[in-house]
């Protein structure tokens, strides 16, 4: 006979164990939120640094307030003491003062015509170097770098004779390229752009690029510009706001027939006693571009603050 065939057990899977208890946390401490650390969370100023601040603000848009002021009263208003510190109904008076008094509406266009032609010369040829510095290797780029360096300790003042010498032999005085020319390409844009390509731009990306094929201008355009437009926006920035305010070039190598604003101001408020609304009426008029390229530019420059603060 056979022995009887016990029935087959099934091995029951021991159950998971339960997971460890987290101890208490002590009384009066802080427990955490989950989800949340302390790198994490958003910091909040307090009454102190709102305060500064404030009157960080208040003393910096104070010169801007005043020019509007002055630009809408009159020169015996502004002789008062207390001087008037609401503006006035003179705006209108003192901008057709303004454009009687000089060509304010010539030398506008002639300093959108310099600026903006100083300011993209200047990023494209300083990008441009500025690449070639930080990524390229060629002989005597330390050399050269150090001589681009060294011409920011030459007073510009020192050039200004020869400089006047060479436009007046190529017949160039009283033309606006004899202002723009000179200011296409600046040591500080070259070594600005090359400090912020070395930072910002990884090797890694030239060298995958150089694999697929590409060549250096290829790779400046697609890669490179893309990478630096935030220094370039910061750059044409400071650039224009140069060239908006330069004065010692321009009337030098200008004439009252074709001046730019600097130049035009001072033909403003003339006569035994200068009138100061009408040339703050001017200044205001010329301080407008400038304000309009940085509403521009500046979400470009925050952008780029701000993208190299997560970077970092």
């Amino acid at each position: 006979m056979t022995a009887p065939i016990a029935p087959a057990t099934t091995s029951a899977s021991p159950a998971p164990a339960d997971p460890p208890s987290t101890p208490p946390a002590p009384e009066g401490a802080r427990v955490p939120r989950r989800g949340s650390s302390r790198a994490g969370r958003t910091l909040h100023a307090g009454p102190l640094a709102y305060g500064i601040l404030i009157v960080a603000v208040l003393f910096s848009a104070f010169p801007f307030y005043w020019t509007i002021v002055a630009a809408s009263r009159s020169n015996a208003d502004l002789a008062k003491v207390p001087p008037t510190l609401l503006p006035g109904p003179n705006l209108i008076r003192n901008f057709e003062a303004v454009l009687e008094e000089a060509d304010i509406g010539k030398a506008l266009l002639n300093s959108l015509i310099v600026s903006g032609s100083i300011t993209l010369g200047t990023v494209l040829c300083c990008t441009l170097a500025g690449f070639a510095f930080a990524k390229l290797r060629f002989r005597g780029r330390g050399a050269l770098l150090a001589i681009t360096i060294g011409t920011m300790m030459i007073p510009p003042q020192l050039g200004v004779i020869p400089l006047f010498m060479l436009i007046a032999e190529l017949g160039w005085v009283n033309q606006l390229q004899a202002v723009i020319l000179p200011g296409l390409v600046s040591a500080f844009g070259v070594f600005f752009m090359r400090q912020y390509l070395v930072q910002s731009l990884p090797d890694e990306l030239i060298e995958a690029a150089r694999v697929d094929g590409a060549s250096t201008a290829r790779i400046f355009w697609s890669i490179v510009v893309p990478i630096a437009r935030p220094g370039m926006a910061v750059l044409g920035l400071l650039t224009f706001m140069a060239a908006w305010n330069d004065f010692f070039w321009p009337v030098v190598a200008l004439t009252s027939s074709e001046p730019t604003v600097q130049v035009a101001l001072r033909q403003l408020g003339g006569g035994y006693v200068h009138d100061q609304s009408v040339i703050m009426a001017g200044t205001l008029l010329g301080t407008l571009p400038v304000l309009l390229v940085f509403g521009l530019l500046g979400r470009q420059i925050v952008g780029g603050i701000m993208q190299g603060a997560v970077k970092g």
